[in-house]
């Protein structure tokens, strides 16, 4: 029914939004899909990288200086590629992609903005990718 009624200015989005958050202040709900993060190597136990997030260049440098994170980020790219054009074509309108971590300051800010930012450079049809950081500024030292 809804092909029906679309026209170009008016087609209907898939808004998707990755979110980071860390494991230690709760699941992230609610969540259509959730990855964790926590296998790649800790910039929190670095004294330089400790309190800053993963949106700073030098964490997201020694979160992606792991190979595995790359290969991980390559496998979501995948996948989330193949997944986003059905849950469009099945009717929905938002899918939340979740990143964890411990903290979730470092590792899964990282993998989030990335996977974020590779996503939207694809310009999938009819999918709005958009990314937050749910623990991000959560106590100071977390």
């Amino acid at each position: 029914a809804e092909e029906r009624y679309a026209s170009a200015h008016l087609s209907r989005q898939l808004h998707v939004t990755v979110v980071s958050f860390g494991f230690k202040h709760g699941m992230l709900k609610p969540a259509d899909t959730i990855f964790d993060v926590r296998f790649l190597r800790n910039p929190y136990f670095d004294p330089n990288l400790k309190r800053k997030t993963g949106q700073d260049p030098a964490v997201a440098s020694y979160v992606f200086e792991d190979p595995a994170a790359n290969i991980f980020l390559t496998k979501i790219i995948d996948l989330t590629c193949f997944l986003l054009p059905a849950y469009h074509l099945e009717g929905k309108h938002y899918f939340r992609i979740g990143i964890g971590c411990t903290g979730g300051k470092h590792r899964s800010v990282a993998i989030s903005e990335r996977l974020a930012l590779e996503l939207a450079s694809l310009t999938i049809p009819n999918i709005a990718i958009s990314v937050s950081h749910r623990d991000i500024h959560v106590g100071l030292d977390g």
